[in-house]
């Protein structure tokens, strides 16, 4: 029985989902559970060291009865993308942005529109946005760093002990390796919303639909208010790399694979994570050979390879091929196929805003930018991971942390006490040697040149507010994430007098093979809003700005579940737009707009990250003018870590939020703003 679509009733859930960091122009890590969801998982545990845990309920057990991304209705479409222009534009041009749009929607959309649901129901095994958004990271040209790849920080390890470079480096490894073993055993529990835990994430439950079958599994779940995600994406978290080609990239999986991608000084280093018995190498020998290159006394190299990934996709992709040429092909495709990459830095960290710089995109040397994901270890035991965006949004990567975070404290490999196993690192850790021409070695120094000018260029400041966080707020029946959001809008007005175009991701995993959709969250109420806290707060009573507040949230929420349920406007006019591409048309006059353009360069790019792994997350911002706004709305305090290149002041809007926040804190007090 084939994946049926929502039905209408089921569209009008009041589903608040996971939201996720997903495109190129608007990166966004995570965006964690609003209006009271929980992602809870009772996993059973695993007495066998090599598993996480062992599910009995499939790993893909409802992936076949997933519903099918719908898509909206252009009238619908139209009307959405009218509401969010209306903050952005005066009066003349949001009138001649109506008129091109309704014109569109009366002609050539209208066609395009039948086509794509046309398209759509002769490949009922994907969706209508799957192939599209793989085209445009793929194509893409810009070097992933800063544009791409975001980072995600984890929180220190409860035990003191355990944050050393070492140890941390090798209880990670082996978790994430676990990971990769249960997920690949089909024993990892799906990933699942429990809207009501009590009574979907039970053993009754869990015994009741392992029997139900997977075509239909799905509406199982649904009838207890539990909601399966996607996990296609899981497929390419391991043995991954983006490989660049001229004109467009291609995803390289081989999960043959049992090899470990150690990176160190610029140097690279194999060794094997899976024996050829197919266990986990024993963790007492993870941690000798991480101790054996930790003693390598190298210099880094002369020509560090790394750089490289860094650079354009097609200048990467022609020297690529001088590298094959030059015979380096067996090297590259270790590191390839390698499970994932661990990058152990020499760095010691002095405050959060090193370790975001650290992160995102370090000094170059030690970095292989298109593996899947990176582990990445200071010298101090600080942890965190940088991802490659092309192949999947954050859903996969959250999941892995979260685990793996769980599995160290829970059940850590190897303790302080833990001596490394006695064993011939110098046999079984191989240095991986490279040979390189005056091309290869003139285009690395080329590249290198680049990175540091790129980097050099971005600036990143942090803050946190500890006045009141989500606790505080849903007393006042607000949506902690609407605050947030909020926050942002009137930072912006606050400095430069303006409302600008603002993206924030959602996760659309609710569906086969969804990817994300775009909250907008600068509106006609979070505008006026601002308008009154900035410019007239004397002009206002407090339960005026209060009652304001409540009105940007009401409507935050509703563009939350409408992106939810993939019924905003963005991914809906961006696969019409990519079928004219596609077709060799010209662009509508719609696409053609100066209003359809400026909403697309995203000056406030957005995401908000909220796990009890996760310090921090953050991103570059996605255009040269913008901001790159990565937040977390905390029980009892709320953080910011924001990005900008020189056209912007983040220092002074970092200033500007905590500002904001101040004011609206005390509005919900019941005091008056403060000059």
């Amino acid at each position: 029985m084939a994946a049926l679509r929502l039905s209408p009733a089921v569209r009008k859930l009041k589903l608040k989902a996971l939201c996720w960091a997903a495109s190129p122009g608007e990166r966004c890590i995570a965006r964690a559970p609003v209006g009271g969801w929980t992602l809870q998982r009772a996993s059973s545990s695993s007495p066998d060291t090599d598993y996480l845990h062992q599910s009995i309920v499939p790993t893909n057990h409802f992936q076949k009865s997933l519903p099918r991304l719908p898509i909206p209705k252009l009238q619908d479409t139209v009307c959405r993308f009218l509401n969010a222009q209306r903050p952005l534009l005066d009066n003349d041009q949001y009138r001649r942005t109506e008129q091109l749009a309704h014109d569109f929607e009366q002609g050539i959309g209208k066609q395009l529109h039948e086509e794509l649901v046309a398209q759509d129901k002769k490949n009922k095994h994907t969706s209508y946005i799957s192939g599209p958004w793989f085209d445009m990271y793929l194509s893409a040209r810009e070097s992933v760093v800063l544009n791409f790849n975001p980072f995600i920080s984890f929180n220190p390890d409860p035990n003191p002990a355990h944050n050393n470079q070492l140890i941390r480096a090798a209880n990670m490894t082996v978790s994430a390796v676990r990971f990769m073993k249960t997920f690949r055993a089909g024993i990892l529990e799906p990933e699942i919303f429990h809207l009501n835990p009590a009574k979907s994430d039970t053993a009754v439950f869990k015994n009741i639909i392992r029997f139900v079958p997977a075509s239909i599994s799905w509406y199982g779940a649904y009838m207890v208010n539990a909601y399966p995600l996607d996990m296609s994406q899981y497929d390419r978290l391991f043995n991954s790399t983006r490989i660049p080609r001229p004109v467009q990239d291609e995803l390289f999986t081989n999960d043959s694979g049992k090899h470990l991608l150690v990176m160190r000084n610029g140097h690279f280093y194999i060794f094997d994570v899976i024996g050829q018995d197919g266990r986990i190498t024993k963790p007492a020998e993870i941690l000798a050979h991480f101790k054996y290159i930790l003693s390598d006394s190298s210099p880094p190299p002369e020509f560090p390879l790394g750089y490289l990934t860094s650079e354009n996709r097609d200048t990467w992709s022609s020297l690529r091929q001088r590298l094959l040429e030059a015979g380096n092909a067996e090297v590259l495709n270790k590191i390839d196929s390698a499970v994932f990459c661990i990058c152990l830095d020499d760095i010691t960290i002095k405050d959060h805003v090193e370790l975001s710089h650290n992160l995102l995109h370090g000094n170059g040397i030690n970095r292989w930018y298109d593996k899947s994901f990176s582990f990445i270890f200071t010298k101090d035991g600080c942890a965190g991971v940088n991802f490659e965006h092309s192949w999947g949004d954050g859903v996969a990567v959250l999941r892995l942390l979260n685990e793996v975070f769980k599995d160290t404290i829970n059940r850590p490999a190897v303790l302080p006490t833990t001596q490394p196993a006695a064993v011939d690192s110098s046999h079984n850790v191989q240095k991986l040697e490279f040979k390189l021409d005056d091309v290869l070695k003139e285009g690395i120094l080329n590249a290198k040149e680049k990175f540091n000018t790129s980097v050099s260029s971005l600036t990143m400041e942090a803050t946190e507010f500890k006045k009141g966080g989500k606790v505080l707020l849903k007393k006042n029946n607000l949506s902690p994430d609407a605050v947030a959001q909020l926050t942002i809008q009137m930072a912006f007005l606050r400095q430069y007098n303006k409302t600008v175009p603002t993206y924030e991701s959602c996760s659309t995993a609710a569906f086969k093979h969804g990817r994300t959709e775009t909250i907008r969250p600068a509106t006609i109420y979070t505008q006026k809003c601002c308008e009154a806290f900035v410019k007239e707060p004397s002009k206002h009573s407090i339960s005026d700005l209060k009652a304001m507040i409540g009105e940007c949230s009401k409507y935050h929420l509703q563009l939350t579940k409408e992106a939810a349920m993939a019924q905003g406007f963005d991914r809906h006019l961006f696969a019409l737009y990519h079928m004219t591409k596609s077709k060799g048309m010209p662009p509508p006059e719609l696409f053609q707009d100066p209003s359809y353009i400026q909403i697309n360069h995203n000056i406030l790019s957005t995401s908000t990250l909220t796990s009890p792994a996760v310090q921090s997350g953050g991103f570059a911002p996605v255009v040269p003018d913008g901001f790159g706004v990565g937040y977390g709305v905390h029980d009892d305090w709320i953080g910011y870590n924001i990005s900008s290149y020189p056209a912007r002041d983040v220092k002074e809007f970092i200033k500007c939020i905590y500002k904001s926040l101040d004011d609206i804190f005390d509005v919900l007090d019941g005091q008056s703003i403060s000059g």
